[in-house]
């Protein structure tokens, strides 16, 4: 299997880790505060499982430093996070989408965005 393919393997795996992390901890949270909090505490909590699971699998062949990529993973994180919360306040409010299906989207289109920004720059090799 190439370096490429074992990389997106991985990716995808610990992307889908984090994703059920967030979403878990969105459906314990969601009952006691706006959806919108509970994803930003989903997200504050995936953020560690994915950094851990992309430096140590993922990318574990990156050109960086850990410092270095988990100061560059934060802002990929959190720009990953701003999409996420967009789209979700959209779909949930704005086209009354069921909060589970507007976190499962907004999670998608967010790890697009994430996959392409750790690859390229965060854990650039």
């Amino acid at each position: 299997m190439s370096t490429a393919a074992k990389s997106g393997f991985w990716f995808l795996a610990v992307g889908a880790t984090a994703a059920l992390t967030h979403m878990g901890v969105f459906a314990l949270t969601q009952h006691r505060m706006w959806p919108e909090l509970a994803n930003a505490g989903g997200f504050g909590v995936a953020f560690f499982v994915s950094f851990a699971g992309h430096r140590l699998l993922s990318f574990r062949d990156a050109g960086t430093s850990v410092t270095q990529s988990m100061q560059r993973f934060a802002v990929t994180a959190l720009a990953g996070f701003s999409t996420n919360e967009l789209v979700f306040a959209l779909l949930l409010r704005l086209l009354h989408w069921h909060a589970f299906w507007a976190l499962l989207a907004a999670l998608l289109l967010a790890a697009v965005q994430t996959f392409l920004l750790s690859r390229f720059w965060a854990f650039r090799r």
